[in-house]
């Protein structure tokens, strides 16, 4: 483990050994207590209400410049992690600032259906809408129709990676480019990194319970679709360009380069950096370490390109 991150990781993995149903349940109450109610500085934010099939609304949350730019900028759906078990968009409002101040882009991030509540495709499906509504609004929130981004990290980067292979066989939006941060990929687990992990913040036992949760009845047979555990895909052809970091003693690190290995031998564009002794969830959990420092940099300088140079028109209607 990276000296600079050991004492975090330590404290973290002694607090919580491992996530379990009753776990997530026990966060996303303190979740929906505290953090989801936190109002970001320096940056607007503000919320609307989509209507599901069901009848049922999802909450979406939009984050921008407090003084709107003179030009267009990109728009990104930003995907929150945590397993897809837990979670809000506010826990990551220190990355969404960063996009925001530092590059100049507008956020979309859904409140998406977990899956203590309902397995797949509920999460994707939700994340789904909340893409056609950004393409839709994009007049409305000064967003380039032509620079839609998807990025999310952990489930978020898992939904992420799935989110760009079902609009791309749907055929109905165009997403530019995608950030599936240090990504939950493939339930089947056959990688050396995502077996026997024992590593801070998520390891072996949390993945399998946070799985189980995710895929319900599909879990361990061989129904598992791609746009539930993108791992599984084969057909990487016409996916957007993408860029993600990831620690390589965490249970995602094999999958994850084995993701991006794919998508580079099928011709797409995709950029990665590796961090030794990084465990999952680093750059958040130590903000303040030279690794996490050095990744928001590079993730950042990734997005500053791609909103120069990537550019995906939107279908005909």
């Amino acid at each position: 483990m990276d000296k600079s991150l050991r004492f975090a990781g330590t404290v973290a993995r002694w607090i919580v050994p491992h996530y379990s149903e009753r776990t997530f349940r026990f966060f996303n109450s303190i979740i929906n207590g505290l953090i989801s109610k936190c109002r970001p500085r320096k940056i607007k934010s503000s919320t609307v209400f989509l209507n599901r099939v069901d009848g049922t609304k999802l909450k979406v949350r939009i984050f921008s410049q407090k003084k709107p730019s003179s030009e267009k900028t990109p728009g990104m759906l930003w995907i929150h992690g945590g397993g897809y078990c837990m979670g809000s968009p506010e826990q990551d409002i220190w990355t969404i600032r960063e996009f925001i101040l530092e590059n100049g882009c507008t956020v979309i991030a859904p409140c998406y259906t977990l899956a203590t509540e309902k397995p797949y495709p509920a999460a994707l499906d939700d994340c789904y809408q909340a893409l056609l509504w950004l393409r839709d609004n994009s007049e409305k929130l000064n967003v380039r129709p032509n620079q839609i981004f998807v990025a999310g990290s952990s489930a978020g980067g898992g939904l992420t990676a799935a989110l760009c292979i079902y609009a791309r066989d749907k055929k109905e939006v165009s997403i530019a480019y995608q950030m599936p941060l240090y990504p939950m990929l493939d339930d089947r687990m056959i990688t050396v990194s995502s077996q026997n992990n024992d590593g801070p913040i998520w390891n072996t036992k949390s993945n399998i319970n946070a799985w189980k949760l995710y895929l319900g009845d599909l879990y361990q047979t061989d129904n598992v679709p791609v746009y539930a555990a993108p791992g599984r895909l084969e057909d990487f052809s016409d996916l957007p360009p993408a860029f993600t970091f990831v620690g390589d003693i965490e249970p995602f690190y094999n999958e994850t380069v084995d993701y991006m290995e794919k998508m580079k031998s099928a011709g797409i564009p995709a950029d990665y950096k590796v961090y030794h002794g990084a465990y999952h969830g680093f750059d958040v959990l130590c903000w303040f370490s030279k690794p996490s420092r050095d990744a928001h940099r590079i993730m950042l300088e990734n997005y500053r390109r791609a909103s120069e140079n990537l550019f995906k028109a939107q279908p005909e209607k």
